[in-house]
């Protein structure tokens, strides 16, 4: 909903005495190239489908004779490298070496969480004590936590986000004693309003404590993936694993890592040949 008010807002700043009825292709690209001259491709493309979806219903009622938006031209800046970050397996160990684990839950507890299982930041925020299955190594994931709005619990990003991941012994142990005696129906995290910048100062923390780069939580969640990457672990598997729609999310989310351990299969493919005569 916001991008939708923050689409309207550039609209009333590009084309402020635009009447419908003079709506043409060539006035509504000249507001998309207007727009593209501050935004990237992508941007802009998801500016271009907003309004298209809004003037299509104005054709369909007659109010503008033909569609506008037909054969638009989607430009945009030059993007900024994205660097992607995450940490290697040393630099993970080194950090949940630094968090204090106390009885008590603390966020340190939520970045063991999160690091363990690869949890978008709501998805974190909205497990409760009932999520856990600690006789078969599992916590699902089914809601998410409302936590830019007014709270409460909401849908997750999309269907394949509704999940079963499988938690290692050792964090069974740590949370069967952490969660027991709460209610089972209330997140363990959640008890008022939760800013995803205070979760990240407190990670930044620790990071710096360690001597590592510091990193996000949704970082973490790289960390995550990446070390399962490096590990040989399928990218169907990760692709599960995260709650994404699709393996194509996956493989262009960590492209690099996959390029480099095909990388790697080519060597082994050379030494397996080189051995046939």
């Amino acid at each position: 909903m916001n991008k939708y008010y923050m689409s309207l807002s550039w609209i009333r700043k590009l084309a402020p005495n635009l009447k419908l009825c003079d709506l043409s292709r060539i006035t509504y690209q000249q507001i998309l190239n207007e727009y593209a001259i501050e935004h990237e491709r992508q941007t802009t493309m998801d500016f271009h489908h907003q309004l298209k979806g809004a003037i299509m219903d104005a054709v369909d009622e007659g109010l503008v004779p033909r569609d506008p938006t037909r054969k638009a031209i989607i430009k945009g800046k030059q993007p900024r490298p994205k660097k992607l970050k995450y940490l290697n397996q040393y630099e993970l160990h080194t950090l949940l070496s630094t968090l204090y684990l106390k009885e008590e839950i603390t966020w340190d507890w939520f970045i063991l969480l999160v690091a363990k299982t690869g949890m978008r930041f709501s998805e974190a925020l909205a497990i409760t004590p009932a999520d856990f299955d600690f006789a078969h190594q599992t916590v699902s994931v089914s809601k998410t936590w409302d936590y830019k709005g007014n709270g409460g619990f909401s849908p997750t990003k999309n269907h394949s986000s509704v999940r079963k991941i499988q938690i290692d012994w050792q964090t069974v142990v740590q949370f069967s004693s952490l969660i027991q005696g709460l209610p089972e129906d209330r997140p363990i995290f959640v008890n008022k309003k939760i800013y995803n910048s205070t979760v990240n100062d407190v990670l930044e923390r620790h990071c710096k404590e360690a001597n590592i780069p510091v990193i996000t939580i949704h970082g973490l969640r790289h960390t995550h993936a990446s070390l399962l990457l490096f590990a040989g672990v399928s990218t169907a598997s990760v692709a599960r694993r995260l709650g994404h729609a699709s393996m194509t999310t996956t493989q262009k989310t960590y492209l690099h890592i996959i390029q480099e351990l095909e990388n790697k299969d080519i060597d082994l493919v050379m030494r397996a040949l080189s051995t046939l005569s």
